[in-house]
């Protein structure tokens, strides 16, 4: 038996027809042989609808007292849900954040979790009943509400699931897993079938909006192994695992196609590659997190061996095919391509280029409370002494970026300040971006071809991120999915919306 905790965002609990449809998910699972754990968003436009309330009263409100209103739609959700889930003939207890034991700091509006005490929630689910929590908010220590801002539940299904040492957290939302880039924008974008959590984080932090950077940083850090998948349909999703795990090797190998059931005994031939995949309904797998593995006797060493490797090349055989010119052992492997419109571009003109500029100007900007992604510095203009640096931001950042530094253009000695707000970011990542120069030509290639010019760059060990035009970022999406072999042969229509929180 398997512990199971899933996350249901807002688009998944929309309605009370919604509600239902997720309760029997929920049922289902239990019924499966699991034990239990469900996080829940506030149902679709709740949230909206508590912030137009509290607009129309005051155009400065408390803090505090936000924080306080924006927990209600999540309660609303929870309580719902084990109405639901009890009305299907199955004990369930809703909890708020509070009371399922999750603390944080004070700052109200974006508060981080610094502990986890799910007591009531263990006793619950130890008792027989499916514990039911609102995602998205805990308690400080003055014992005041907080929420944790934006992948406020994620965090929350992550953070439990560590805190209970649950064998997977399941990510439902409305779309079949994570994609190698956006369906709207690529029509034949491939769903992964399974990703690192270093690849994950790459694609979170530069613009894939399924899965929020710090759930999975919170995943990464705690061992959770995470399943990205639809509340819409029983489709295996995502899986995003550490490799480097022995304990949640498992689900990739599932996620990879290794889905047959078989009979496994102490007798099973030291090279099969089949273990069993939990639920034909599309079930919840059990890994071996906890130490339940799924073959009747632990697996020896040759059949981990075999099993991974099996993983590893039928994973490859989706992955476009090296040519002849290319390292056909170590060719890079390409996961996707994110893309972001959510940033803005800020340039200042005439810096002194001497040392502890760019220091002074970074510090004026994280006094700002800003957070910034991609630095571009030009080389000295011959005999003036004087560059450039650029950098993103994001856009609701950016003001208040822009009036430190212009407060401060005195003391930086800086020319002039543009700001662009009309760009996009598109990132590629994989493994091998570094080792194979092939790739960033390809690339550049790619929008080369497309007619797209590229302001800024930056490159890491998986990653190679651009910013382009915004008005061009939907077909440099397009041309470089094409250009690295993305596209599928076939595809299936598959939902893409809001995420909830």
């Amino acid at each position: 038996m398997a512990l199971v905790v899933q996350k249901y965002g807002g688009s998944s609990v929309s309605d009370i027809e919604a509600m239902r449809r997720v309760a029997r998910r929920v049922v289902a699972t239990r019924e499966a042989g699991n034990t239990v754990v469900v996080v829940v968003s506030a149902m679709g436009d709740t949230t909206d609808e508590l912030l137009d309330m509290a607009g129309a009263l005051t155009t400065s409100p408390s803090a505090r007292e936000m924080d306080i209103l924006l927990s209600a739609g999540e309660r609303i959700s929870m309580a719902l849900l084990a109405m639901a889930v009890g009305e299907l003939g199955v004990p369930a207890q809703a909890y708020t954040g509070a009371q399922a034991g999750v603390l944080t700091d004070s700052r109200y509006g974006r508060a981080s979790i610094v502990g986890v005490l799910p007591e009531r929630v263990a006793r619950a689910v130890q008792a027989g009943a499916v514990a039911i929590v609102a995602g998205f908010q805990g308690i400080n220590e003055v014992e005041d509400v907080t929420t944790l801002g934006r992948g406020g539940s994620d965090t929350t299904a992550v953070a439990l699931a560590a805190a209970l040492n649950a064998d997977v957290c399941e990510i439902y939302t409305d779309v079949d897993g994570l994609f190698t880039a956006d369906p709207r924008i690529v029509p034949t974008a491939r769903r992964i079938e399974a990703l690192s959590s270093e690849e994950t984080l790459e694609l979170a932090a530069h613009g894939a909006k399924i899965l929020h950077l710090r759930a999975v940083e919170y995943a990464r850090r705690f061992g959770v192994p995470l399943h990205v998948r639809s509340s819409f349909s029983d489709r295996t999703g995502t899986w995003i695992y550490d490799g480097t795990r022995r304990d949640v090797f498992v689900p990739p190998m599932v996620a990879a196609g290794l889905d047959d059931v078989v009979a496994a005994d102490a007798a099973a031939p030291a090279d099969s590659t089949a273990l069993a995949a939990g639920s034909a309904a599309g079930g919840p797998v059990p890994a071996t997190r906890s130490g339940r593995p799924v073959l009747d006797e632990a697996p020896t060493a040759d059949v981990v061996d075999t099993a991974h490797r099996h993983a590893i090349a039928t994973r490859a055989q989706a992955r476009p095919r090296p040519s002849a010119k290319e390292d056909p052992v170590e060719a890079p492997v390409i996961s996707g391509i994110a893309h972001d419109r959510s940033q803005d571009k800020i340039t200042l003109v005439g810096v002194p280029d001497v040392p502890g500029a760019a220091a002074r100007i970074f510090a004026i900007v994280a006094g700002a409370g800003t957070n910034i992604d991609m630095i571009v510095q030009d080389v000295s203009a011959e005999g003036t002494g004087l560059t450039n640096i650029s950098f993103t931001c994001p856009d609701g950042d950016s003001a208040s970026a822009r009036a430190a530094l212009e407060a401060a253009q005195a003391e930086l000695g800086f020319r002039s300040l543009h700001f662009d707000p009309r760009i996009g970011k598109l990132s590629l990542v994989g493994a091998g971006m570094r080792s194979h120069p092939g790739v960033s030509a390809r690339f550049f290639s790619a929008l080369s071809e497309a007619g797209i010019n590229i302001h800024m760059i930056s490159t890491s060990e998986i990653r190679l991120s651009v910013v382009v035009d915004d008005g061009v970022l939907d077909e440099a999406v397009r041309a470089v999915h094409s250009a690295f072999g993305l596209d599928a042969e076939d595809t299936e229509a598959v939902v893409y919306g809001g995420t909830g929180r």
